[in-house]
């Protein structure tokens, strides 16, 4: 359940957008940055050890910017 105060605004399509986003998270174990919509890549959780960081590195469908910080479409 989300409570908005009264003295906010609301917006239904920021509301669904936020359930798609919860639901993508929860289904694919897989993090949404803010402003995040539907089709836009998200962020995987960084791996156990280095060498499995080394691999994700190494596979085109991430794309990241180090070895804890990778995104990818899903």
């Amino acid at each position: 359940m989300v409570y908005y105060p009264m003295s906010n605004g609301r917006s239904i399509p920021e509301f669904l957008r936020l359930l798609q986003a919860v639901q993508t998270s929860d289904a694919h174990k897989v993090t949404t940055p803010e402003g995040w919509q539907p089709g836009d890549k998200v962020i995987v959780p960084p791996l156990a050890t280095a060498a499995e960081a080394q691999a994700r590195l190494d596979q085109r469908e991430y794309e990241c910017v180090d070895w804890y910080f990778c995104k990818k479409s899903l």
